[in-house]
Order: C-alpha cells, then structure tokens, then sequence
C-alpha cells in the first residue's frame, strides 16, 4: 500500500499553527493537512498559568480576527458560545486573563483535534529528491516514536528556543529551570518543604510575575530577583511604538539593509524585552516597600548583579553575584532557579541560534553556505537546491527577519498565517486527501 503524502505538515500546533489551520480551511480547503505535536493535548504556556496574569495584547489580535473579523474562531466567538461575552466585558481589565486566552485557544485547537497527532515530536526531517530532476519533491519527517509522515510542504512551528546564559548553560541539575517550567517546578520542589527559597533570574514581564507570584505563596520563605540591570523598565507602551506590531512594518523591516534592522531593534527593543508593564511594577514595588515596612527579608530584589556561578550544594543550589558599580557580593542557596532569560532568535548573535535542529540538512544545502537559513517575505525558506525545493516555512521564528510582530506576539499571528496559506496555494497543486 503507497504511503499517503500531505499536502500541509504542520510541525507543532500551539498558537501559530493553530492559527495556520484555521486559515487553511477558510481560505485552502482544498489542500490535506495534518499536524504533530509533542504535548499529549492543545496548551499554552502551561508553566506559566499564573493566577491574575493577563496576556498583555488586546483581544482582538487573536489568532483570526485581524484576518477574518466574521470568523467562527475569534476569541469573541468563543466568549459567546461559552455565555461569558457579557461577564468577560464587564471585566475592569485591559487585557484578557492569561488563563482565558488559554481556554480559548484549547477551544479552537479542538475543532481540529482530526489533524493532528499528539505525542508526536518530530524528531528528523528528510528531504525526497525526484530521482530523475534532482528536485527535492516532498519530506519525510520521522517522530521520536519511530512513525514516518510524507508531505509536500511543512509549516514549522515549534516554538522558540528557551536562551540559557552562562553561568547556567553547562549546569544540569533539574532545580534549575527555564520559565515555561515554572509551575511543575514549584510544586516539585515544595513537595516536603515548607521553608522553600526560590531565585528569578532576569528583568523582564516573566521576571516580576515570577517574582510576585513565588511570594504569594505559602511554604515560600525567601525569594530572590537577580537582574544586571539599574532597575526594573517600563515597558514602551506609546501607541505610536506599538505601530512595530503593525503588518506594515513587517514590509518596513523585511525590505530594511541589515544596518538599519539591527538599528530599529535598538530603538524598538523595550517594545518587548526586558521590560514589564506598569500595573506589576507598582505591584512589586509595594511589596517589596510592605516587606520592609514589617522588617522582612522574604523578599530580596538584587539590581545591577551579575551571576559569576551557579553550583549545586548541600543545601540546594548556591548562586554567586557580584555587583558590577560598587564590588559588593552576594552567596546563597536556593531549592529553585528560574530563568526568566527569553529565547533564541535565528541568526549568529549570543542570544540567537542559526537554524531550529530539526532544519540542519535543509540549511546544510544553502547555495551559498550561509551559517543562518534565508527567510523570504512569504516566510519560506529561500536560496536552498537551485530553487528546486519543496516549500518549507517558519512560522513564529523570523524575528531577525521580519520584526518584532514574530517575537513570541499574538499581534501578526493571524496575518501571518494568512501570508503562509496565500504562499501555498500558488506553490501547490491540490491533490486532494488522499492524494499520493
């Protein structure tokens, strides 16, 4: 029996490529799909499900909208079909609760539950060469389970990779975690201690979520914020900054020299990094203030402290710091690390990576040896066989590329995936759902 081939391979199904399967069948009926992913069931960022976190993006950016206003997938939609649109408006929030945008994106993702195997991490990614023209025709991606799926084009969306700076990156030790473990992390190590001592490490939104969040808790008797930074930033909330998240500027960045991205990242970079709005902020600021007030130091906020080691010890793991204007040091051990650190962009930089694992041997056939993949503006990758290449697309990896919209935003998803499904369908000849 011919193994059936796919027209569409989504690779991963969080938001983006739920996204992209909702634009598909609105836009591609026409076209098979099928989708894989590792966790046993639709999530988002279920580390970081924390009680009173909102998404800090207006809930009209979600993941049709902006492309089909009428769609049956809005998140407003959902409101309505779940009798909460009235509640959920007469909320006094700016933003939706972080965990109702996940409920919401559960919603949709379980329209297309048919699509896609979960449990199913893609572990390799080979491409198929006509064996008269050369051309690479379809993939082959084989899953850590040892099942193998056909398709003539792949959609990747594996989410970014988390960045763990030194002295942290060569430490293996499993009470050192990266925010998106947050959570399962916490209750891990409070399992028989009631005394618990927990370090965030950076100076980002995640930072001083985790920061109020740990000590809110009960059985937490000490934490700890490390940041080499002066202070705590404002995030650049100016509606005329936010114009970054437009899709226009997505032309504007793309068509930029080299220059003048690196230029524009440099103004625009507290848009979305190592900043936090101003309601956590105060938040923050007020505890730590009450904190002094009841002569407590359960709280304890490390400015301008630079991480020398992170080693395991007796009694749990021991962190050292040195403060970088005056000298002064500090050492002390935690039973949890977290590291609110962000993730790795694509490109050649400290906080960047060359291409995602998984697309190594289609970057190895990059024509001119380009260490990083060539994106084009449909997000497709470009310069790879001649040209004689069966579409491959990053879908949420192309912030070097394409701007701040790609980074991690909920803003350009549904316009990206609009983008991709447009793409397809001059790339590809449906052959239907069985197509071989």
């Amino acid at each position: 029996m011919t193994q059936k081939i796919y027209d569409i391979l989504g690779i991963g199904f969080g938001p983006a490529n739920i996204a992209l399967a909702a634009a598909l069948e609105e836009l591609a009926p026409q076209f098979s799909v099928h989708f894989l992913e590792r966790r046993s069931a639709a999530a988002w960022q279920p580390g970081m499900l924390l009680s009173g976190s909102d998404i800090q993006n207006h809930p009209l950016r979600d993941l049709v909208t902006p492309r089909n206003p009428k769609s049956h997938y809005s998140f407003t939609n959902f409101l309505y079909e779940n009798q909460r649109l009235y509640a959920h408006l007469n909320l006094p929030l700016h933003y939706p609760l972080r965990l109702e945008y996940a409920q919401y994106i559960q919603w949709v993702a379980a329209f297309f539950a048919e699509q896609v195997n979960y449990q199913s991490e893609a572990a390799a990614i080979e491409p198929v060469q006509h064996p008269d023209s050369g051309e690479i025709v379809h993939y082959r991606v084989t899953t850590q389970n040892g099942e193998a799926y056909l398709a003539r084009s792949i959609v990747m969306a594996p989410g970014r990779t988390p960045f763990i700076p030194a002295p942290f990156d060569t430490l293996r030790d499993s009470r050192v975690v990266h925010l998106n473990q947050y959570l399962p992390a916490l209750a891990q190590a409070a399992e028989g201690n009631d005394a618990l001592r927990v370090a965030v490490v950076g100076g980002s939104q995640s930072a001083v979520e985790l920061l109020l969040h740990a000590s809110s808790q009960h059985g937490v008797s000490r934490v700890a914020g490390f940041t080499r930074n002066f202070a705590f930033r404002q995030k650049d909330t100016s509606p005329f900054s936010d114009e970054v998240y437009f899709p226009e500027f997505v032309d504007t960045f793309y068509h930029a020299s080299a220059e003048n991205k690196a230029r524009l990242r440099r103004e625009l970079v507290h848009t979305n990094y190592s900043t936090a709005d101003i309601d956590v902020l105060d938040q923050l600021y007020v505890r730590q203030y009450e904190n002094r007030l009841l002569q407590r130091d359960t709280l304890q906020i490390l400015t301008c402290h630079e991480i020398e080691s992170c080693q395991p010890a007796a009694g749990g793991v021991r962190i050292e710091s040195r403060h970088f204007v005056d000298g002064s040091t500090f050492s002390g051990e935690f039973d949890l690390v977290v590291l609110a650190t962000g993730f790795l962009d694509l490109g050649t930089d400290e906080r960047q990576e060359p291409c995602p694992q998984l697309l190594k041997p289609l970057n190895a056939l990059q024509e001119d040896g380009a260490p990083t993949l060539t994106i084009g503006k449909d997000y497709r990758l470009e310069n790879i066989a001649g040209g004689r290449l069966a579409p491959v697309y990053l879908n949420g990896l192309c912030e070097s590329t394409h701007g701040m919209g790609d980074a991690g935003s909920f803003s350009l998803l549904a316009i990206r995936a609009q983008a991709i499904v447009e793409s397809l369908a001059q790339r590809l000849t449906p052959r239907g759902e069985g197509g071989q």
